[in-house]
Formats: C-alpha cells, structure tokens, sequence
C-alpha cells in the first residue's frame, strides 16, 4: 500500500525508521526487532541508507523483507550519494519488483571523511533532482521527503530552506517527514510556514525519545535540532543515570505526541535508532488518541 493514500484517508499514521546493521547477526537481530513491533500496528517503517550510500544493498533487503516476511508496509530510503543515474535506475527497479512502493529520496550526507557533499558524476547534486528522476520514469512509487522545522544545517537561512523544500514539492514529492524537533512549537511554526509557501501535502512528525545526555547532544549537533532549555536542564541533572534520563525523555515524547495528535498532525515517526523498548511504552501510551 501506498503511504499517500493511508494519508489521504484521514487516519493518523505511526511509523518506526531503522538503519541496517553493518554485521549480519546485527540484521537478524534488527529483524526479530522489527519483528516484534508488528502488535502495535505501525502503518510502515522506513530503512535508511548508511553514511555515504554505504548499506544500499542491506536496506533494499531489509525493506523487502519487512514487507514480504513480516508483513509491515515499509518505505527506503534512497540518497544521491555514490551513485549515478544508471545505479539508482537498478535500485528503484529491485525496490518495485520487491513489491516496495514507498521511497524517501535524499541528497543524503557526505561520505566518512569528506566535509562537503560532492556530487557523483553521472549522479544527482540535491533530492530535488532525485524526485524528478523518479517521477520521470516508469515506476509509480509513493515519494517522501524530508523537512526541517528548525532548517536543514546547510541551509544559509530558514527561507532559503523552504525554497528548497518547496522545490522537492513542486518535483513530485507526496508527503513530507519532519527531522526530529523536542518543541511542538518549531513544528507548528514550520507547519504554518510551509502552507504559506503553498506546500499543502501531509506534514509528519519526527519524534525522537531522549535516551542519554551525550547522545542526544551529539546527534542535535549534527542534525541541527535543538533542545529546549527547560528540558536539557532535567536531562543534564541526571546526567550520570542514564534510566532516570531516559524514563524523563519518554515523558516528553509522550507530552509531544498528545498535543501533536490534539493539534491534527498526519502522523508520527519514530527515529528509534534501533531500540524499540521506549518507542514501544510511547505508542501504547497514546494508542488511544490514534
């Protein structure tokens, strides 16, 4: 099933996002992980790339085997880095004869090592480019992108994001997916912005539960979220306990998602960077509010 049309119905969707392990016991273990979420009833689960287009032949086995094994509709996700046109034609290929028909094209982030993104020759500088491809061939997929409530790190400023967003839109683009934000208020104030700039497609929510202190501020630093003073001051005043830390970051997800879900948000996705366990208590938390 399409994601789009899960969206268009009027129900709220839940979504799990993973990334393949690099060993092949990890992948099994991800899998029974995976596995195990199907009682909650997530409506997809989406597979990233690693850094660089590094997994690309894992997260196309992953998502094929997640649809067809356990049965969860499951989304990949499909970056310009590393590939020409030619290589990205087969990927897509696999993907429809696999029986996946959701993708999330990204530009994806520099290889290990490299500072800037550099395109490949032969390949795409930006997802923009990579959705038009895509909607330029013969395959029917349902496409997300991604979008940043508080701007793409790159980005030089907040309006110059949105004209990128707007961009990956106007090429094709069918819902959008949020990176992940701690204040519910940069989510609506990028949800109002959007529409102003005539995005009207399904915005969803990328929520993250809080699990150590050091983490969660590395991964901020990278991904260019933020996290309220207010909360960063409760996390930081259990620094050293990593369960009281995560038990407040679960609370907040929660808080997060009822006003999300009170507010009329199109759904909510999990970045559960491989961990079910506080993802899981969220979602039957507000299972009834679905």
């Amino acid at each position: 099933m399409k994601i789009i049309d899960i969206l268009n119905s009027g129900r709220r969707t839940v979504s799990f996002e993973f990334f393949p392990p690099k060993s092949d016991q990890g992948f099994e273990d991800l899998f029974r992980t995976i596995e195990a979420l199907r009682p909650l009833e997530p409506n997809y689960v989406s597979v990233t790339y690693g850094a660089g287009g590094s997994t690309r032949r894992k997260t196309v086995d992953l998502v094929t085997r997640i649809k067809n094994e356990i049965g969860i509709e499951a989304m990949a996700h499909l970056t310009c880095v590393g590939s020409t046109r030619e290589e990205i034609a087969e990927v897509l290929t696999t993907l429809d004869q696999g029986d996946i028909q959701n993708v999330l094209p990204l530009r994806g982030d520099p290889p290990k090592g490299d500072a800037e993104f550099q395109p490949t020759p032969g390949g795409f500088a930006y997802a923009n480019e990579l959705v038009e491809y895509i909607r330029g061939g013969s395959h029917t997929f349902c496409l997300a992108a991604a979008c940043y409530p508080e701007k793409h790190p790159d980005a030089p400023s907040a309006e110059a994001d949105l004209d990128n967003l707007k961009r990956k839109v106007d090429a094709g683009v069918d819902f959008l997916i949020t990176n992940v934000f701690f204040s519910n208020d940069d989510f609506y104030r990028f949800r109002d912005q959007a529409v102003a700039a005539g995005i009207s497609i399904p915005i969803v929510a990328g929520i993250m539960p809080i699990r150590n202190v050091k983490g969660i501020k590395r991964f901020t630093q990278i991904c260019g979220a933020s996290i309220p003073a207010s909360l960063l001051a409760k996390i930081e005043a259990v620094e050293d306990d990593d369960e009281a830390v995560a038990q407040i970051g679960m609370l907040h997800a929660v808080r997060q998602c009822e006003a999300l879900l009170d507010q009329g948000v199109a759904g909510l996705h999990f970045y559960t960077l491989n961990r079910s366990t506080a993802t899981r208590a969220i979602v039957q938390e507000i299972k009834t509010r679905l």
